[in-house]
């Protein structure tokens, strides 16, 4: 009696296992998605490939994936892109002043994900980097770098922290020990710097291809020619010398230079040269009209896009998010120096030892973003060269503001 009542237990408990196997048969497995992805980057594919298989890695259970890496320049990123948009990468790297170009053509996916994180990340909506990537109050790219941008090197043998203030005292000491202070003012992108720092300002206008400009003006605080004066004086200085950046690596190899306004891209060549006393700092003040101004400089940001086009949207903004995540921030700038547009990576200890990108951070409240027209660039380098030369015709100095002014607004043809 005993053995068939175990009999008869032990087969209730396989037909009820059984049910429960089949029962469970029942259920659709989870599906697992192909997903093809690709992306544009200028350069560091290594590091991109690296940070893509940890991606894969980490979503291995929900996708599997194909993510293709091309390089494009950031610099013509916006033309290859318009060019052809269905056809463009899913993902793209560009330059800030690009997305508007992108915007209006309505290649940019709106950001709909995790746009509060990106937000607060980059240190709040009033900040260079959301401003960069927000239209209309809406997110259409993630900031992935805050390095483009320029502020001041200095050789500490020569000059403390008391020093580098202000750029009178830079030049004196410069010329008393027969060295040079060097900044480019054949570029409109470092003349910027005086006429901002005064209080004049140039803006592009709503039609994209013009610019609205008053540094000419002679009803303000500090006006025009005052700058130009400033500049004037600055040039005639034997300590002063200007050029592309090949003036500049030159005079830092052979010790001649000992204090310059550049960017973070010439930071490993400067910090070779003046090894153990290499310095950097946010623009000094300079003086105009008997008065000391910060100097102002224009500011730029990488940004990470993801085309409308994409046949995968959300695994493309998972993606875009993920490459500009903190973790990666850090890699980004261990890898290649740029500074990070997240606020508390820039500022952790690890970045802020590099002087470069401590500098730049110091110059970011400084710092306006590039929002010109094309027509900005010609006349300013034609006044800056003017500028530099000592402006031997003796041209007056309110014609000449008012014909560097009246390029930089002339409508685009």
């Amino acid at each position: 009696m005993k053995k068939k009542m175990l009999k008869k237990l032990g087969l209730f408990i396989l037909i009820s296992a059984t049910a429960v196997i089949l029962g469970g048969c029942g259920e659709k497995p989870k599906e697992i998605e192909n997903v093809s992805l690709s992306l544009w980057v200028s350069g560091e594919n290594e590091m991109y490939t690296d940070m893509i298989n940890k991606f894969k890695e980490e979503y291995k259970d929900e996708a599997v994936f194909n993510i293709t890496i091309s390089k494009e320049s950031e610099a013509t990123c916006k033309e290859t892109v318009l060019a052809s948009p269905e056809r463009a990468a899913d993902l793209y790297i560009f330059a800030d002043d690009q997305l508007d170009g992108l915007y209006s053509a309505g290649t940019l996916l709106e950001i709909t994900e995790n746009t509060d994180d990106i937000i607060k990340e980059c240190g709040g909506k009033d900040t260079g980097a959301i401003k960069s990537v927000m239209r209309d109050n809406k997110i259409y790219a993630y900031p992935v770098t805050a390095g483009n941008g320029y502020f001041l090197y200095y050789n500490s043998k020569y000059f403390n922290k008391d020093d580098i203030k202000s750029l009178d005292r830079i030049i004196e000491i410069a010329e008393k020990n027969d060295k040079k202070f060097y900044m480019d003012f054949t570029s409109g992108w470092y003349v910027y710097s005086f006429f901002k720092g005064a209080g004049l300002d140039v803006n592009m206008n709503d039609d994209g291809t013009s610019n609205s400009c008053n540094w000419n003006a002679t009803d303000t605080k500090y006006k025009g020619v005052d700058v130009a004066e400033a500049m004037l004086k600055i040039a005639r200085s034997k300590a002063f010398i200007s050029g592309g950046d090949d003036h500049l690596l030159k005079g830092i190899e052979d010790g001649s230079v000992i204090a310059c306004v550049n960017g973070t891209w010439n930071s490993v060549a400067i910090g070779s040269a003046y090894g153990d006393n290499y310095a950097a700092s946010k623009l000094p003040e300079y003086t105009i009209n008997g008065d000391s101004v910060q100097m102002c400089s224009f500011a730029g940001y990488k940004l990470l896009g993801v085309n409308k086009y994409t046949k995968y949207p959300q695994w493309a903004m998972k993606l875009a998010r993920y490459l500009t995540n903190s973790e990666n921030q850090l890699i980004r700038f261990e890898t290649s120096g740029e500074t990070p547009a997240n606020a508390d990576v820039a500022a952790s200890e690890e970045v802020q030892k590099a002087p470069a990108v401590a500098a730049l951070a110091q110059q970011s409240k400084y710092g306006y973003l590039q929002r010109v027209a094309e027509s900005y660039w010609t006349p300013t380098s034609v006044f800056g060269t003017i500028i530099i030369s000592g402006n031997p015709d003796r041209e007056d100095m309110q014609k000449l503001l008012d014909d560097m002014n009246d390029g930089i607004t002339a409508k685009a043809h």
